[in-house]
């Protein structure tokens, strides 16, 4: 899940986040039951037609977050060619950049507390444990709701090199980018302790 909530209004908006969860994990789960290529081309065919079904606009977004996934195609790729079973890697590029773009598309078309309330439910007979279930829910909300923001700073720092220099950046942004993550780790830990913190997990009857 790689995208925060998109604005562009679609019928998927108006399901319930438990149902698209679940279908998203039953889809993934079938979608590594294939084992031929031309039907996992075809499922990555129909994932693309889901996405520009609610029109042009929302389809643009929608991909343009898929191409954080070029170097793992590449790598797969490229190693599958030097061993001579490009088709096998071009079957597992289907399977995950189909596995990945379903992943994103719940996440543009639900919002982020709506999903908390499931983990919520799902994880809540863990107090019977007396375990605290509110760390994962918010482990999962930080992760959902992170990732995008490290991607447009990790953009921006791209974007700051090139300015700069007419060589590419490759890994010299690694330790920049390490540092903008940790600062903002710490900023999140100081604003979730102004808060009272996670908390003692309530104790059930």
């Amino acid at each position: 899940m790689i995208s925060l909530t998109s604005p562009i209004e679609t019928k998927a908006h108006s399901w319930s986040a438990g149902l698209k969860l679940a279908l998203l994990c039953l889809s993934t789960f079938l979608l590594f039951l294939i084992d031929d290529l031309i039907i996992a081309g075809a499922v990555l065919g129909g994932v693309i037609t889901l996405y520009a079904l609610p029109g042009k606009k929302f389809m643009r977004y929608g991909l343009l977050q898929l191409r954080i996934l070029w170097p793992f195609i590449l790598i797969v790729l490229v190693w599958h060619a030097w061993i001579i079973e490009l088709s096998q890697g071009a079957f597992i590029v289907f399977r995950m950049v189909s596995a990945v773009a379903l992943a994103n598309l719940v996440t543009m078309t639900t919002k982020l507390s709506d999903m908390v309330d499931v983990v919520h439910f799902l994880v809540s007979p863990l107090r019977r444990f007396g375990l605290n279930p509110r760390a994962l829910e918010l482990a999962i909300a930080l992760v959902v709701r992170m990732t995008p923001v490290l991607l447009q700073k990790g953009q921006g720092l791209t974007m700051a090199w090139r300015a700069r220099s007419t060589k590419r950046s490759g890994w010299k942004i690694i330790l920049p980018f390490t540092l903008i993550a940790l600062d903002d780790a710490d900023h999140v830990a100081e604003a979730l302790r102004a808060r009272g913190g996670i908390g003692a997990c309530p104790k059930t009857d």
